[in-house]
């Protein structure tokens, strides 16, 4: 799923792991930045730093006024698909684990379960300001793109 060239050593966590932004941001600077698919991200599992698993990525949110990526959104909770409630996750608040093929979010299960999220009925229905703003306050990123909506 993931380019051996899209990671470096993490030695910290002793495992192949790349943080999304700082990753990006070291690469763009030497003009090889990684690409990775949205299908290759989509139902990617998410793991917390201790190994407890958090859900998967179900969607990417695109801002189609600048190009960017919003957030992630995360499954967690439920049984088989029933009861999961949906997360909004930065993106540069992940580390990827190439290794594995997983995803790295340094939140405990409480955290993701008290951080911004909705139910698969009912999406949020524009990129809000409010809520990206909310979204990325809780996982403690500030939005670089100061997202203006009308």
């Amino acid at each position: 799923m993931y380019s051996a060239n899209d990671v470096n050593k993490s030695a910290n966590q002793g495992k192949t792991t790349t943080n999304v932004h700082d990753q990006n941001v070291r690469n763009t600077q030497h003009g090889n930045a990684p690409v990775l698919s949205a299908t290759s991200i989509v139902g990617t599992g998410v793991r917390n730093t201790q190994g407890e698993s958090l859900g998967d990525i179900k969607d990417l949110m695109i801002d189609t006024t600048n190009g960017t990526i919003s957030y992630a959104v995360v499954s967690f909770g439920g049984f088989l698909g029933i009861g999961d409630k949906l997360f909004a996750v930065p993106l540069e608040a992940f580390r990827v684990d190439t290794e594995h093929e997983k995803f790295i979010l340094d939140v405990s299960r409480e955290q993701l379960e008290n951080a911004p999220g909705f139910d698969k009925d009912n999406w949020p229905t524009t990129a809000q300001q409010d809520f990206i703003q909310r979204v990325y306050t809780h996982y403690g990123y500030q939005d670089q793109y100061n997202r203006r909506y009308v």
